[in-house]
């Protein structure tokens, strides 16, 4: 299949379009620092060069392809109505990637017996409800294979450009520059996590099997904070792991992060991915912290 895949050179989408090449499928990318369009390249990627906002290159390049996936972006509302409209009437899939904080609360490190898979009714918070908005409009479209896969909190090395996901690298990173890792609160929270390879298997698989109006959770297991903060500071030989008052976390890293990526609860169960046929081969964020998470 001829796929076009926003964000090639960002760490979901080119770790999807690298898995897509390399099941054979000739992927276009949307590459937006020409820096990285040779890098993007050696992936098996064709680069184009571009931006969400550029509506004439995003039509182009969907009209032109046979599916479409936008990996560039959960809460870019114009770039999704300009690929919907754009596949109208192709009958042709569009993949949007969603994320499991739609169903995050405002915990504060604090936990939660709340369990979601994808039939459960759920109250959005509203500073996530635009987000679950456009995954309607992509569900509700007529005329096109609209298709959400949302996942969950992400961790393992990038197969594309991009090696590192945005919330344990950001952890660990603060933990190098500061010698102490933190959790938020009391870092009882929990989150479902999933490894970017099973993530992108999903994608390769929804290609041709999800039907459309399909919403796939992807997870494989969950942790809380203050045990994937632990092993983090084993990881990297430091102390005990320490409480961070959420005001603090939030005045550092602002209110979306500290709060709904790092602070809240999101558990989830990916039970219509595993009934599309999805099989996740990685289980423990806790192991790929303890073996591979980098130290430098």
């Amino acid at each position: 299949m001829k796929i076009f895949v926003t964000g090639a050179s960002g760490f979901i989408g080119g770790s999807v379009a690298a898995r897509l090449a390399r099941a054979g499928h000739q992927v276009r990318g949307l590459v937006r620092d020409p820096a990285k369009r040779d890098a993007v390249r050696r992936t098996g990627i064709e680069p184009v060069l571009g931006t969400l906002d550029d509506a004439a290159l995003l039509t182009r390049e969907a009209q032109a392809a046979d599916a479409t996936i936008n990996a560039a972006s959960s809460d870019d509302r114009r770039a999704v109505e300009t690929l919907v409209t754009a596949l109208t009437g192709s009958a042709n899939a569009l993949i949007h990637t969603s994320g499991s904080s739609i169903i995050a609360d405002e915990a504060l490190g604090e936990p939660s017996d709340a369990v979601f898979d994808e039939d459960t009714p759920f109250v959005t918070h509203p500073e996530k409800q635009a987000r679950v908005a456009i995954d309607r409009l992509v569900l509700g479209a007529a005329g096109l294979r609209g298709i959400v896969v949302c996942p969950s909190l992400i961790y393992g090395t990038g197969l594309g450009v991009e090696p590192e996901s945005a919330q344990l690298p950001r952890l660990a990173a603060l933990a190098r520059e500061t010698g102490v890792a933190r959790y938020i609160g009391r870092g009882l929270n929990v989150w479902s996590t999933v490894h970017i390879a099973d993530v992108a298997d999903l994608f390769l698989l929804a290609l041709t099997e999800a039907p459309a109006g399909g919403f796939y959770f992807a997870e494989n297991g969950e942790a809380s904070f203050a045990a994937m903060v632990g092993a983090i500071a084993a990881r990297l030989g430091l102390g005990a792991p320490q409480p961070w008052a959420p005001e603090e976390a939030i005045a550092l890293l602002g209110r979306q992060t500290a709060v709904f990526s790092l602070g809240s609860n999101s558990r989830v169960r990916a039970r219509r991915a595993r009934a599309l046929g999805w099989v996740p081969r990685h289980g423990s964020v806790l192991d790929w912290i303890a073996t591979e998470l980098p130290k430098g």
